[in-house]
């Protein structure tokens, strides 16, 4: 009988589900693992390392294609410096998302603000509609009354 952990033993060790080990085998962040006479994969215990690896990066917002170069250069005997760049790259993404949702929270809390100071005023009168909605249908060139 040939060496090595069944998907199922795989999952229990790396805490993930069967489905989702095969969907990073299927996107290419596992190595081609073995197969048993039957047919049935045969992965070692880098794999589990991998996985765990793989949640981790996940975890730290990197992308499938990101994870997959990490796991490149963990693999080869590349230097620090190329993992020093993505993580700089990824630091970048991270600083432009975090400008991104910092102008969105202050525009949300605009139409918050509009949204009470409407409701407000309109206490005791039946409103058409929202007017925060009209306003947005405004923004995307509808004109609604």
């Amino acid at each position: 009988m040939a060496e090595g952990l069944y998907i199922g033993q795989v999952a229990r060790e790396s805490g993930l589900g069967i489905h989702a080990i095969r969907f990073y085998e299927r996107e290419g962040l596992l190595l081609e693992p073995a197969r048993s006479e039957s047919g049935y994969r045969l992965f070692d215990h880098d794999t589990v390392d991998d996985l765990k690896f793989i949640g981790k990066a996940q975890d730290l917002g990197f992308t499938l294609s990101e994870i997959r170069e990490l796991l490149v250069l963990r693999r080869t005997t590349r230097g620090c410096s190329h993992v020093r760049d993505l993580l700089d790259r990824k630091l970048d993404a991270v600083r432009n998302k975090i400008a991104e949702l910092a102008k969105l929270e202050v525009e949300l809390s605009s139409a918050l603000k509009k949204c009470n100071r409407d409701l407000r005023r309109a206490h005791d009168r039946v409103e058409k509609a929202c007017p925060v909605l009209a306003e947005l249908g405004r923004a995307n060139g509808n004109q609604e009354t």
